[in-house]
């Protein structure tokens, strides 16, 4: 990762070249206690909606949410996407799944819900074939949850571990947002676009690295250190600011919202 310097934002978009690959919590929107209580604000829908015609489609989320819960908070829109960091994918129209839930998931998920119910504000995430444990609402469940996703992975063959904010994360291996933002660019909406991904949490640094390496801009959202982002937003609310002017800058007739 790059050394912790001074990082500006992103620049404007001199054309309608940009590729905008866009994480979805803790980037777009801002955290909830809980992943089903957050909010999307009307204005958000009316940008994203702009900047896909402008782009010509090419605007993704890159989420670790399962597709469906992505198509239902952005309702009526429904953008290219990769969910569950890549292991869901949905390029132009069709979506596609790769994997099945191992025979050994559901042993670690009834086992991780009975600690969980042992602290008041954690929370089991059950997404098919991956298991999120938060402590956000529980600090105190932080090492207890840590020591029980590592050893369940003696029981996971082919799973790894990803820490998150206030989130512990059972996942498939080769289940990343680099491989997922490569896939995307692949997609004919998105070949030959300069690649602009946004994106906060460690889950998204393999995705700034795909980014550079194609001569792209990474942005990250917050002030985490050490990062390979490029460049930084100070927040959600300064991600959906900057991203309301870049439509504006790209489709200047008539109000973003109107």
């Amino acid at each position: 990762m790059a050394a912790d310097l001074p990082r500006l934002p992103p620049p404007p978009p001199a054309l309608h070249d940009w590729a905008l690959l866009l994480d979805v919590d803790g980037t777009l929107l801002d955290f909830a206690d809980r992943p089903e209580a957050v909010r999307v604000p009307a204005e958000l829908l009316d940008t994203l909606s702009r900047l896909h015609i402008a782009l010509d489609g090419a605007v993704a989320l890159v989420s670790g949410r399962p597709l469906a819960q992505l198509d239902a908070l952005f309702a009526p829109l429904q953008l290219p996407a990769a969910g569950l960091h890549g292991l869901e994918l949905r390029e132009g129209g069709e979506w596609a799944s790769t994997g099945q839930p191992p025979p050994g998931l559901a042993l670690v998920r009834d086992a991780a819900q009975a600690l969980v119910d042992k602290f008041d504000g954690a929370l089991l995430e059950d997404k098919g074939t991956t298991l999120a444990l938060h402590w956000r609402g529980s600090p105190a469940a932080e090492e207890p949850l840590h020591e029980f996703a590592t050893s369940a992975l003696i029981g996971l063959p082919g799973y790894h571990l990803q820490a998150g904010k206030y989130v512990f994360e059972l996942r498939p291996d080769g289940a990343d947002k680099g491989h997922a933002i490569l896939a995307l660019m692949s997609h004919p909406q998105f070949l030959d676009r300069r690649p602009v991904f946004v994106g906060d949490d460690l889950t998204d640094e393999q995705g700034f690295v795909a980014i550079n390496a194609h001569g792209g801009h990474s942005v990250l959202v917050g002030q985490r250190t050490p990062t390979a982002a490029h460049h930084a937003l100070h927040d959600p609310d300064a991600t959906r600011t900057w991203l309301r002017d870049v439509a504006l800058r790209l489709a200047p007739s008539g109000p973003v919202n109107g």
